[in-house]
């Protein structure tokens, strides 16, 4: 049997089995984004990132690595995955076509892509996305003319970053999991075990509890550890008296909302204390600062205020916060928002951002706080339920 038979019977069994939302959805999704369009003058959009295809379609599989694009217009979805893929488009996407190619022939890829694209003018790319391979970019250029692709990565994101209620909804499903995730992991937490011993029981529990394929994996550090950005597990002994950062965030139908907490085994020292407090404090500005017409500038000009003092002797991103939905590996990220000083776009309702306010002395220690945050009227609340507290470990 052929990926075409594969796809054929598939189709006749369990078509669109697992799309994630009802039809209702995604067409809802689908009229504002060729709204958008039509204002813009486009007369086709080519998505190849896996999560924007994922938002207008359903499609998921955790084999991001190959290249998948989706052509919208006017009138017709098509899907383009590998040979490998066809199968789980069939099971998981709302499109009017599958196009597969085999994924041992790169070739294959452009022909059906410059057919469809040949009588529009007027095409937008998202050039920033890593999907979008420079291979299949110049091919197509050269076929249909560079002059008709324009830059459209914004008119998705400024549609994405507004979540309807059914994507809230996965939101606090992703929310409850990440928590069940932390509790259990942070109660383990003992001088003598291992960076690798705590994320394997957090990770256990964030799956028992009903985490898919998860976009990040769990992140476990301690003591001076903690004061480099992005370093994980790696078989690190947990000593006595030293702090423990995690960060966590379950999958829940591709949502997640992300937590990080941070542990101490034995009594937290004042600069931890201190720490935590001015976290707190940042996070309670920010909050109260992220209402409907604020820009994110204004928000994180707030923040930075309140973290001057401590500037030079505390690393921070200079990120309070950045958007997060639906992803895939290797970031939850949803890049559609940054909560950074000279980002002029404004909050609205139920935008929902992660929060991560991790301060580190580099080379010594650090503390990680963090919620993810759904925007209202009166400001931002919490998904996740941290306690914004040290919890001590016996």
């Amino acid at each position: 049997m052929d990926y075409h038979h594969y796809r054929e019977a598939l189709a006749e069994t369990l078509a669109q089995s697992e799309l994630p939302f009802p039809t209702a959805e995604y067409q809802a999704r689908l009229e504002k984004v060729r709204n958008a369009m039509e204002q813009r003058g486009l007369e086709a959009l080519l998505l190849t990132d896996p999560a924007d295809i994922n938002y207008l379609t359903g499609y998921h599989t955790f084999e991001v690595s190959v290249h998948a694009c989706l052509i919208c217009t006017q009138t017709r979805l098509v899907l383009q995955v590998a040979s490998i893929e066809t199968g789980a488009a069939v099971v998981t996407a709302r499109v009017d076509q599958i196009i597969g190619y085999r994924w041992e022939n790169l070739d294959e890829i452009i022909t059906p892509l410059v057919d469809l694209l040949s009588s529009c003018q007027h095409i937008g790319i998202d050039g920033w996305s890593s999907g979008l391979r420079v291979g299949v970019m110049n091919a197509l250029a050269q076929a249909v003319g560079k002059e008709r692709f324009y830059e459209a990565g914004d008119l998705l994101d400024a549609i994405k970053i507004v979540k309807s209620s059914a994507e809230l909804e996965m939101l606090q499903e992703s929310a409850r999991i990440t928590a069940a995730g932390l509790d259990m992991a942070i109660a383990a937490i003992r001088p003598g075990m291992t960076d690798n011993d705590i994320a394997a029981i957090g990770a256990k529990a964030l799956l028992e509890n009903g985490s898919e394929f998860m976009s990040l994996q769990p992140i476990v550090t301690s003591g001076h550890r903690i004061g480099v950005i992005h370093v994980n597990h790696k078989r690190s002994v947990i000593q006595p008296n030293e702090p423990v950062f995690l960060e966590f965030g379950a999958a829940y139908q591709r949502y997640t909302a992300p937590m990080m907490r941070t542990a101490v085994t034995g009594t937290p020292s004042a600069e931890l204390n201190d720490t935590r407090d001015l976290c707190r404090s940042i996070f309670a500005t920010l909050c109260d600062a992220m209402r409907p017409g604020t820009t994110f500038d204004a928000a994180a000009q707030a923040a930075n205020k309140l973290l001057a003092p401590q500037r030079d002797q505390l690393f921070f991103s200079g990120v309070f916060g950045y958007a997060v939905g639906a992803q895939f590996p290797p970031s939850w990220v949803e890049g559609t928002g940054y909560i950074a000083e000279g980002q002029t776009r404004t909050f609205e309702t139920n935008m929902v951002f992660h929060l991560p306010l991790c301060l580190r002395v580099p080379g010594q220690w650090g503390v990680g706080l963090s919620d993810t945050v759904v925007v209202t009227e009166q400001g931002a609340k919490p998904l996740t339920d941290n306690d914004w507290q040290l919890f001590e470990a016996c």
